[in-house]
């Protein structure tokens, strides 16, 4: 009678652990770095829709590029909705909420930004590009790459002193940016195109430009978790 007992009281006991597991299972995350892992999808997709722009103006714009083109931001909506639907199913997420929510959709304002550009190449039937053009976009892809390394970082929790050494250099790729842009807009005006052109390319440049300062924002959030976390 006892032997039964005891065994009667190991089942229940397995169940109610069993039962507190699968409870856990539900409560933390499904992957430990599942949001730092959409992270870096995004980042690369920043990454490949920036050298796509950069071959665009340094050669020509190809069928395949506009269709390569839309494919990124495809994909790019996506890796934003899946980290919603994540933070949905998930209650204790690794860091803040609403810093996964802000750095997912900056990240996807990059590409989505890049991608306007790209298209508007062709609705704007330009198909001859300054060479403020190549070095935008050549500053853009250099602010793409170090954000992958960020973001790449930012997911194996590299030290504060990394972190922010990182940070600083993308703020020297924004720094250089921000001069490139000026010099563009300071040509534009300086009576060389007609009017219509100084819009078209005036257009183009600001969707860059606004890209590169959104690559920065990603770097300065990401750094603004690492301290919170210390």
């Amino acid at each position: 009678m006892c032997a039964v007992f005891v065994s009667a009281l190991f089942i229940f006991l397995k169940g109610v652990i069993m039962s507190k597991f699968n409870l856990l299972a539900y409560i933390l995350p499904p992957e430990e770095k599942v949001f730092y892992s959409l992270f870096e999808e995004s980042a690369q997709v920043c990454n490949d829709v920036a050298n796509l722009y950069k071959e665009i103006v340094t050669n020509s714009m190809t069928e395949d590029h506009i269709i390569n083109a839309k494919r990124l931001k495809h994909k790019s909506n996506d890796l934003l909705k899946e980290t919603l639907h994540q933070l949905n199913v998930t209650l204790i997420t690794p860091i803040d909420r609403e810093d996964i929510q802000a750095i997912a959709s900056l990240l996807n304002k990059i590409t989505k930004r890049i991608v306007k550009a790209s298209l508007n190449l062709k609705v704007y039937r330009l198909d001859s590009f300054t060479e403020n053009m190549k070095k935008q976009a050549e500053t853009l892809f250099q602010a793409t790459e170090e954000l992958k390394i960020i973001i790449h970082n930012f997911k194996k929790s590299s030290s504060i002193k990394e972190m922010t050494e990182t940070n600083l250099k993308m703020k020297e790729i924004e720094s250089h940016g921000d001069e490139i842009h000026y010099h563009a807009i300071d040509e534009l005006f300086s009576g060389k195109y007609d009017a219509l052109t100084v819009i078209k390319l005036r257009d183009i440049h600001k969707d860059i430009e606004n890209a590169l300062d959104s690559c920065f924002s990603v770097s300065d959030a990401v750094v603004n978790v690492v301290l919170k976390q210390s």
